[in-house]
Protein backbone atom coordinates (compact mmCIF):
# COMPACT_ATOMS: atom_id res chain seq x y z
CA UNK A 1 0.00 0.00 0.00
CA UNK A 2 1.29 3.44 -0.90
CA UNK A 3 2.26 5.87 1.87
CA UNK A 4 2.39 8.72 -0.60
CA UNK A 5 -0.73 8.47 -2.77
CA UNK A 6 -4.38 8.82 -1.91
CA UNK A 7 -7.54 8.14 -3.89
CA UNK A 8 -7.34 11.56 -5.54
CA UNK A 9 -3.85 10.78 -6.87
CA UNK A 10 -4.77 7.28 -7.98
CA UNK A 11 -7.74 8.60 -9.94
CA UNK A 12 -5.52 10.84 -12.04
CA UNK A 13 -2.80 8.20 -12.38
CA UNK A 14 -5.38 5.78 -13.71
CA UNK A 15 -6.75 8.42 -16.07
CA UNK A 16 -3.31 9.06 -17.58
CA UNK A 17 -2.03 5.49 -17.32
CA UNK A 18 0.83 6.32 -14.95
CA UNK A 19 -0.01 4.13 -11.93
CA UNK A 20 2.90 1.74 -12.45
CA UNK A 21 5.29 4.60 -13.11
CA UNK A 22 4.12 6.42 -9.96
CA UNK A 23 4.59 3.26 -7.90
CA UNK A 24 8.11 2.79 -9.24
CA UNK A 25 9.04 6.39 -8.46
CA UNK A 26 7.74 6.00 -4.90
CA UNK A 27 9.71 2.77 -4.55
CA UNK A 28 12.93 4.38 -5.74
CA UNK A 29 12.76 7.95 -4.45
CA UNK A 30 10.59 7.98 -1.33
CA UNK A 31 12.28 7.52 2.07
CA UNK A 32 11.38 7.79 5.74
CA UNK A 33 14.89 8.57 6.98
CA UNK A 34 17.54 11.13 6.12
CA UNK A 35 20.50 9.35 4.55
CA UNK A 36 23.93 10.91 4.14
CA UNK A 37 23.14 12.22 0.65
CA UNK A 38 19.96 13.95 1.82
CA UNK A 39 21.73 15.33 4.90
CA UNK A 40 24.58 16.66 2.79
CA UNK A 41 22.26 18.34 0.30
CA UNK A 42 19.97 19.88 2.93
CA UNK A 43 22.87 21.24 4.96
CA UNK A 44 24.43 22.70 1.81
CA UNK A 45 21.27 24.68 1.01
CA UNK A 46 21.04 28.36 1.86
CA UNK A 47 17.28 28.48 1.41
CA UNK A 48 14.11 26.44 1.33
CA UNK A 49 10.38 26.98 0.93
CA UNK A 50 8.15 26.14 3.90
CA UNK A 51 4.47 25.23 3.63
CA UNK A 52 2.19 25.49 6.67
CA UNK A 53 -1.59 25.40 7.15
CA UNK A 54 -3.40 28.40 8.62
CA UNK A 55 -6.47 28.64 10.87
CA UNK A 56 -8.77 28.63 7.81
CA UNK A 57 -7.24 25.46 6.40
CA UNK A 58 -5.35 27.36 3.70
CA UNK A 59 -1.82 26.34 2.70
CA UNK A 60 0.69 29.17 2.98
CA UNK A 61 4.22 29.20 1.61
CA UNK A 62 7.16 31.19 2.92
CA UNK A 63 10.81 31.53 2.02
CA UNK A 64 13.40 30.67 4.66
CA UNK A 65 17.02 31.63 4.15
CA UNK A 66 20.35 31.62 5.97
CA UNK A 67 23.94 30.52 5.61
CA UNK A 68 24.61 26.97 4.44
CA UNK A 69 23.91 24.63 7.35
CA UNK A 70 21.15 26.72 8.90
CA UNK A 71 18.89 23.71 8.38
CA UNK A 72 20.59 20.90 10.29
CA UNK A 73 19.85 17.18 10.12
CA UNK A 74 20.56 16.03 13.67
CA UNK A 75 19.61 12.37 13.26
CA UNK A 76 17.97 10.03 10.75
CA UNK A 77 14.49 11.34 11.54
CA UNK A 78 14.98 14.93 12.71
CA UNK A 79 16.05 18.30 11.39
CA UNK A 80 16.05 21.76 12.93
CA UNK A 81 16.05 25.27 11.53
CA UNK A 82 15.86 28.79 13.01
CA UNK A 83 13.14 31.38 12.77
CA UNK A 84 14.88 34.74 12.54
CA UNK A 85 13.45 38.23 12.96
CA UNK A 86 10.68 38.85 10.45
CA UNK A 87 7.77 41.23 10.02
CA UNK A 88 6.07 40.48 13.32
CA UNK A 89 3.20 38.57 11.73
CA UNK A 90 4.44 35.10 12.82
CA UNK A 91 2.37 33.41 10.12
CA UNK A 92 4.46 30.26 9.75
CA UNK A 93 5.29 29.90 13.44
CA UNK A 94 1.68 30.54 14.46
CA UNK A 95 0.42 28.04 11.91
CA UNK A 96 2.74 25.35 13.28
CA UNK A 97 1.33 25.82 16.79
CA UNK A 98 -2.14 25.08 15.40
CA UNK A 99 -1.32 22.43 12.79
CA UNK A 100 2.13 20.82 13.01
CA UNK A 101 2.00 19.26 9.54
CA UNK A 102 4.46 21.02 7.23
CA UNK A 103 6.11 20.65 3.84
CA UNK A 104 9.62 21.79 2.90
CA UNK A 105 11.17 22.20 -0.54
CA UNK A 106 14.97 22.32 -0.59
CA UNK A 107 16.22 23.45 -3.96
CA UNK A 108 19.55 24.29 -5.54
CA UNK A 109 19.61 26.44 -8.65
CA UNK A 110 23.35 25.92 -9.10
CA UNK A 111 23.30 22.12 -9.35
CA UNK A 112 20.21 21.93 -10.04
CA UNK A 113 18.61 19.55 -7.55
CA UNK A 114 15.68 19.40 -5.12
CA UNK A 115 14.32 17.37 -2.22
CA UNK A 116 10.81 17.54 -0.77
CA UNK A 117 10.26 16.89 2.93
CA UNK A 118 7.02 16.21 4.79
CA UNK A 119 7.08 16.26 8.57
CA UNK A 120 5.62 17.21 11.92
CA UNK A 121 6.98 20.41 13.42
CA UNK A 122 7.21 22.06 16.83
CA UNK A 123 8.60 25.47 17.74
CA UNK A 124 10.75 26.08 20.80
CA UNK A 125 12.62 28.79 22.67
CA UNK A 126 14.67 26.23 24.60
CA UNK A 127 18.08 27.90 25.24
CA UNK A 128 19.93 24.72 24.27
CA UNK A 129 18.33 24.86 20.82
CA UNK A 130 18.60 28.64 20.44
CA UNK A 131 22.33 28.31 21.15
CA UNK A 132 22.74 26.82 17.66
CA UNK A 133 21.77 30.12 16.04
CA UNK A 134 22.61 33.77 16.64
CA UNK A 135 19.48 35.92 17.13
CA UNK A 136 16.96 33.14 16.43
CA UNK A 137 13.52 33.86 17.90
CA UNK A 138 12.52 30.20 17.71
CA UNK A 139 14.04 26.92 16.65
CA UNK A 140 11.76 24.60 14.70
CA UNK A 141 12.20 20.85 15.16
CA UNK A 142 10.85 18.71 12.33
CA UNK A 143 10.21 14.99 12.73
CA UNK A 144 10.41 13.43 9.29
CA UNK A 145 7.39 11.65 7.85
CA UNK A 146 8.62 11.25 4.29
CA UNK A 147 11.09 12.71 1.82
CA UNK A 148 11.61 12.23 -1.86
CA UNK A 149 13.94 13.52 -4.50
CA UNK A 150 12.43 15.33 -7.47
CA UNK A 151 13.64 15.37 -11.05
CA UNK A 152 15.58 18.61 -11.73
CA UNK A 153 13.78 19.15 -15.02
CA UNK A 154 12.39 22.70 -15.35
CA UNK A 155 14.77 24.10 -12.70
CA UNK A 156 16.79 26.89 -14.34
CA UNK A 157 20.51 26.80 -13.66
CA UNK A 158 21.64 30.06 -12.09
CA UNK A 159 24.73 31.47 -10.40
CA UNK A 160 24.79 33.02 -6.95
CA UNK A 161 25.81 36.68 -6.85
CA UNK A 162 26.17 37.42 -3.13
CA UNK A 163 25.13 36.40 0.38
CA UNK A 164 22.31 38.16 2.19
CA UNK A 165 23.78 40.79 4.51
CA UNK A 166 20.88 40.28 6.94
CA UNK A 167 21.67 36.70 8.00
CA UNK A 168 22.82 36.81 11.66
CA UNK A 169 26.52 35.95 11.88
CA UNK A 170 28.86 35.70 14.84
CA UNK A 171 31.57 37.90 13.33
CA UNK A 172 29.47 41.00 12.62
CA UNK A 173 26.45 43.03 13.74
CA UNK A 174 23.19 42.26 11.97
CA UNK A 175 21.89 45.34 10.13
CA UNK A 176 18.36 46.61 10.68
CA UNK A 177 15.92 45.51 7.99
CA UNK A 178 15.68 48.39 5.54
CA UNK A 179 11.87 48.40 5.59
CA UNK A 180 11.97 49.16 9.32
CA UNK A 181 13.42 52.56 8.40
CA UNK A 182 10.31 53.52 6.42
CA UNK A 183 8.08 56.31 7.67
CA UNK A 184 4.89 54.22 7.67
CA UNK A 185 5.98 51.86 10.48
CA UNK A 186 7.83 54.18 12.86
CA UNK A 187 4.94 54.45 15.33
CA UNK A 188 4.54 50.66 15.68
CA UNK A 189 8.15 49.47 15.86
CA UNK A 190 9.52 47.90 19.00
CA UNK A 191 11.72 50.31 21.00
CA UNK A 192 15.05 48.76 20.01
CA UNK A 193 14.20 48.80 16.29
CA UNK A 194 12.80 52.33 16.60
CA UNK A 195 16.08 53.57 18.05
CA UNK A 196 18.07 51.88 15.28
CA UNK A 197 15.78 53.33 12.60
CA UNK A 198 16.20 56.85 13.95
CA UNK A 199 19.97 56.41 14.14
CA UNK A 200 20.12 55.18 10.53
CA UNK A 201 17.63 57.77 9.30
CA UNK A 202 13.95 57.39 8.47
CA UNK A 203 13.11 57.06 4.76
CA UNK A 204 9.87 57.36 2.80
CA UNK A 205 8.12 54.15 1.84
CA UNK A 206 8.39 55.09 -1.83
CA UNK A 207 12.18 55.26 -1.55
CA UNK A 208 12.32 51.74 -0.16
CA UNK A 209 10.01 50.39 -2.88
CA UNK A 210 12.18 52.03 -5.53
CA UNK A 211 15.22 50.27 -4.07
CA UNK A 212 13.43 46.93 -4.35
CA UNK A 213 12.39 47.59 -7.92
CA UNK A 214 15.94 48.51 -8.97
CA UNK A 215 17.63 45.70 -7.04
CA UNK A 216 19.66 47.97 -4.77
CA UNK A 217 22.28 46.16 -2.68
CA UNK A 218 21.08 47.67 0.61
CA UNK A 219 17.44 46.56 0.37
Amino acid sequence: MSKLYGKQHRKLQEQFGTTKLADRIEEIASHTEFDEDAKGFIEHCEMFFLTTIDHLGRPTVSYKGGDAGFAKVIDANTLIFPSYDGNGMFLSMGNITLNPQIGMLFISFQTPHRIRVQGTATISQDPTLLAHYKEAEFVVTVTLSQLWQNCPRYIPKMEKVRDSRYVPRLDCDTPLAEWKRTDVVQDVLLPDDSAKAKAAGVIEIGEWIAKIQTGADDV
